[in-house]
C-alpha cells in the first residue's frame, strides 16, 4: 500500500502543536507495517536552520493560484528512522517567513499560502513514478486536498484512483477566509454553497475536507462523538453528523523512545516498574535542587506541565491551589507558558505559599521530563482535549493523572474505584464537571490513595505497563486505509 501524507508541520522539521507529533511519527510507524509512505511538508525558513540532511532536487514546477503562477521548488530529506520518503515544497513568497502561520496574528495571506501548498503537494504526487493508494491529509491547512483530488485531479493516472483520508486534530481551527479567496482555489463558484465549501459567507477549508474526503478520522473516539454536537463541532457539528458513518476516532501514540524512564537522558536515574520508588525519589531530589530547595518535600507532588490557557483548565488549578495549599496535604509544581494574566496569577500564588507551590514560567524540555519522573500526580483538568499526550507520558513514568472526562482523556484514563481496582482497569482519577470543586474532590481522592502504599504501587505498575506506542495507533490507521480502499469513493454532490 502506497500512502501519501500531507501536513503543514511535522517533527523534527516544524512544530506548533500536536499535529506535528502525529505527522512526524505516523509515517515511520506505517513503514514498519509495510506501507510505503511519503510525507510532504512546506519548506519553511526555520526548517533549514535545524541541521537536517535536506537536499534540493532538480524538480520545479508552476502551481496555479488564482490568476497567478507560483513556482514550487522541491527539497528532499531522509531521516534515520526510515520514515519513508520526505519532500519539502519551497516557495520564498509563501514560506520564507519568521513563523509558520503568523505570530501573534495570522498572516493575512494564509489562504493563498495553503492553497498553493495543497495544489503543489498533488502536483508533486502526480509526478511520482507510481500511483498512491491513500492520500492522508491533516487539518484545515490541507483541507482542500480531497476536493482537488476529486474535482481537478480525478483523471490523473497517479491520483485518480486514490482514496482520501482527512484527520481532524482540533475543530477549533477551521481555516475560514474571505469569500473572494474562493477565486484562488481554481474551483467553480458552484461549490461555494452551504453543503460544500461555504460557511456563513466564508470559505471554510476544513469543511471542504470533511465534505470531500472519503474517510474522516480524529484523535480519539470520544472526541469523534463530541464534535458531532454543539459546542464540540464549533458550528460544523451538522456536517460531521452527516458523515458519522465515515468518522473514526484513533488515539494518538507517543514517542516511546523519547519518553522512557529506562533510557531518558533528562532524568538522573533510570528506572522501570520494579524500582520506580527509587527512580522517583532520585528525580525528586534533582527537582528540589533545580528549584533551590535544600531537600525534597515528603508530601505527594501534584504537577501540571502544559500551556497556560483556560482550555487547559488552569483557572481551576489556580482555585485548587488557593483551596488546598494551606492544608499541608500536597506540594504543587507548575511548568508552562501562555496567558500573561495567568502567568502573573501563578507567580502570585507561588509567592503566597513558599515551600508548597513552585511555578516555572516558560518551556524547558529537561524540566518537563524531570517533573514527569518526580511527580506522583499529574493534573489535566481540560475544558476540552481532542486527545492529550501528557497523560500518556505520565503513564510511562508511573505518574497518575487526574483528568476531566472529555475527549481523549476519557479514552485513555479509567477512574480509580473499588470496582476498577478489583478488575485491574484503574489508571487515574476522573471528574465530570468543569468546576474547581470537582477537580479538588478528584485530587483529594488521589492524595488519599497515595497514602496506601501497596495499592498505589500496584496502580503505578499497571499504568507503566500499558502500550501507547505509535505502533498500536498505526495499526488502526492501516485498518482505516484498508476499509477506505474497499469502499467506493464519496460521490460529489451536484448542488444547485
Amino acid at each position: 500500500m502506497r500512502v501519501l501524507q500531507i501536513a503543514s508541520e511535522a517533527v523534527p522539521f516544524a512544530k506548533t502543536g500536536g499535529l506535528a507529533d502525529v505527522a512526524g511519527a505516523l509515517p515511520a510507524a506505517l513503514q514498519q507495517l509495510g506501507c510505503q509512505t511519503t510525507l510532504v511538508l512546506p519548506a519553511y525558513r526555520s526548517v533549514f536552520g535545524k541541521g537536517l540532511p535536506i537536499e534540493q532536487t532538480d524538480l520545479r514546477f508552476p502551481v496555479a493560484v488564482g490568476t497567478r503562477s507560483l513556482e514550487a521548488a522541491v527539497f528532499t530529506c531522509r531521516l534515520p528512522d526510515d520514515g519513508g520518503q520526505i519532500f519539502l515544497i519551497g516557495n520564498d513568497h509563501c514560506f520564507d517567513r519568521d513563523s509558520l502561520y503568523g505570530t501573534p496574528e495570522d498572516y493575512a495571506d494564509n489562504a493563498e499560502r495553503f492553497i498553493f501548498f495543497s495544489r503543489a503537494a498533488l502536483e508533486l504526487a502526480a509526478r511520482q513514478p507510481e500511483p498512491f493508494d491513500i492520500i492522508h491529509c491533516h487539518d484545515w491547512q490541507t483541507g482542500l486536498v480531497p476536493a482537488y483530488q476529486k474535482l481537478l485531479y480525478n483523471s490523473w493516472p497517479t491520483l485518480g484512483q486514490a482514496r482520501t483520508v482527512l484527520t481532524i486534530h482540533n475543530m477549533a481551527y477551521q481555516g475560514q477566509f474571505w469569500h473572494w479567496d474562493m477565486l484562488l482555489t481554481g474551483f467553480h463558484w458552484k461549490y461555494f454553497n452551504w453543503q460544500q465549501m461555504e460557511f456563513y459567507g466564508q470559505l471554510n477549508m476544513l469543511k471542504a475536507g470533511i465534505v470531500f474526503a472519503d474517510k474522516l478520522t480524529t484523535v480519539s473516539p470520544t472526541y469523534a462523538r463530541e464534535i458531532q454536537a454543539a459546542p464540540g463541532g464549533n458550528g460544523l457539528e451538522g456536517v460531521l453528523a452527516g458523515r458519522a458513518a465515515d468518522l473514526v476516532g484513533i488515539v494518538n501514540g507517543i514517542d516511546t523512545a523519547a519518553w522512557n524512564p529506562r533510557t531518558d537522558a533528562h532524568i538522573p536515574r533510570h528506572y522501570g516498574e520494579d524500582d520506580v520508588d527509587d527512580g522517583k525519589y532520585t528525580a525528586r531530589v534533582a527537582l528540589a535542587a533545580r528549584l533551590g530547595h535544600a531537600a525534597p518535600d515528603t508530601r505527594p507532588l501534584v504537577a501540571f506541565v502544559g500551556r497556560l490557557a483556560e482550555q487547559k483548565g488552569v483557572g481551576l488549578i489556580l482555585d485548587l491551589i488557593n483551596r488546598m495549599a494551606g492544608s499541608g496535604l500536597a506540594h504543587f509544581m507548575i511548568l508552562g507558558t501562555g496567558d500573561p494574566a495567568v502567568e502573573q496569577a501563578l507567580r502570585t500564588v507561588a509567592a503566597s505559599y513558599p515551600g508548597t507551590v513552585d511555578v516555572v514560567i516558560g518551556f524547558d524540555e529537561t524540566l518537563a521530563h524531570l517533573i514527569q519522573a518526580a511527580a506522583d500526580i499529574l493534573l489535566m483538568p481540560s475544558q476540552y482535549e481532542p486527545c492529550g499526550l501528557a497523560q500518556l507520558y505520565a503513564f510511562r513514568y508511573g505518574t497518575i493523572p487526574v483528568v476531566r472526562a472529555t475527549g481523549g482523556l476519557v479514552d485513555t484514563v479509567i477512574d480509580t474505584n473499588d470496582q476498577t481496582l478489583a478488575d485491574g482497569t484503574a489508571s487515574g482519577f476522573v471528574f465530570e464537571a468543569f468546576e474547581s470543586a470537582a477537580l479538588e474532590e478528584a485530587v483529594r481522592r488521589a492524595v488519599a490513595a497515595r497514602g496506601d502504599h501497596d495499592r498505589w504501587r500496584e496502580l503505578v505498575r499497571r499504568v507503566m505497563g500499558q502500550d501507547w506506542s505509535w505502533q498500536a495507533s498505526a495499526r488502526r490507521y492501516r485498518e482505516v486505509y484498508e476499509q477506505t480502499l474497499a469502499a467506493p469513493p464519496v460521490a460529489v454532490a451536484d448542488v444547485e
